[in-house]
């Protein structure tokens, strides 16, 4: 049964959902962007069936943007540490950004190049590339400068950061969009702090949910958290349990402990419980 549903779902494809028209050789259908399950052969026909096609079509673009929200990353947004490929701690007190090559280095391998440099008297450098380490801080900005005109989302990050803390909103905004734009989580995390706080940009609460939803999806443990803790205040238990065992496995301590209190309330199972314990690094 489900087999033929299928090949009459793809048969469908193959004609205009308005009008019928045949894909051929001179006729192009167009699929709808939103819920990729019917196709148009002209602006016209897309708007003529919008009444009709209006409810399946939200319906269907929910459930498709759920099955990517609810993927699990196979990693933080953090990465791994370039010298030793050990996963990153979500403490960014433990890793060191490099300005002059914009690679996180674990306090690890950092410690090591120090305690290197140290026993051989030789000259501070970058333990990934090499490059003498900057002296000042205007040396440090100059750095990061160079690798955000080469298009460097985590430099362009930096930038919005730095721009934030000086309280230069507008700028933090502009490197924080131009970062996303780039396809840093991160990035999407700031743009969401800035929409949530109205800063350098109107307050706008769908918009803080989209960007905390892609820096969730792009492995920010911290955006994921957030949005269980959202779903939870609006009585959607499901989904805030499915929140934060994503951001437990991928390392979140906070989230771990409120799934800790969600199975002594049962609202957690044992086996999901366990393979949650297994997977939090």
């Amino acid at each position: 049964m489900s087999t033929n549903l299928e090949e009459e779902a793809d048969d469908m494809m193959m004609y205009c959902a308005s009008c019928g028209t045949a894909e051929v050789d001179d006729i192009k259908l167009k699929t709808c962007t939103a819920c990729k399950s019917a196709r148009y052969c002209s602006v016209k026909c897309q708007r003529d069936h919008r009444p009709q096609h209006k409810r399946a079509c939200k319906k269907r673009a929910a459930k498709l943007r759920d099955e990517i929200l609810f993927k699990q990353p196979e990693s933080s947004n953090e990465g791994d540490c370039p010298i030793c490929f050990l996963p990153l701690s979500l403490d960014q007190t433990k890793s060191t950004m490099m300005t002059c090559c914009s690679k996180v280095i674990c306090g690890g391998c950092y410690h090591s190049n120090e305690v290197r440099i140290f026993e051989e008297k030789l000259k501070s450098t970058c333990p990934f590339c090499r490059h003498p380490a900057p002296t000042s801080e205007e040396e440090n900005e100059e750095n990061i400068m160079k690798r955000v005109e080469l298009n460097d989302p985590a430099a362009t990050l930096q930038m919005s950061i730095r721009h934030n803390k000086a309280g230069d909103y507008d700028d933090a905004f502009r490197y924080a969009n131009k970062a996303a734009e780039l396809g840093d989580a991160g990035a999407h995390f700031q743009l969401a702090c800035l929409f949530g706080e109205g800063k350098g940009v109107e307050k706008d609460a769908k918009k803080k949910v989209y960007h905390l939803e892609q820096a969730a999806i792009g492995g920010h443990a911290i955006a994921r958290h957030n949005l269980g803790c959202k779903e939870k205040k609006n009585g959607r238990m499901d989904r805030a349990i499915k929140h934060m065992i994503i951001a437990a496995k991928l390392g979140h301590d906070v989230s771990l402990d409120a799934l800790k209190d969600g199975f002594r309330g049962g609202m957690l199972s044992k086996e999901d419980f366990a393979a949650t314990l297994r997977a939090h690094q």
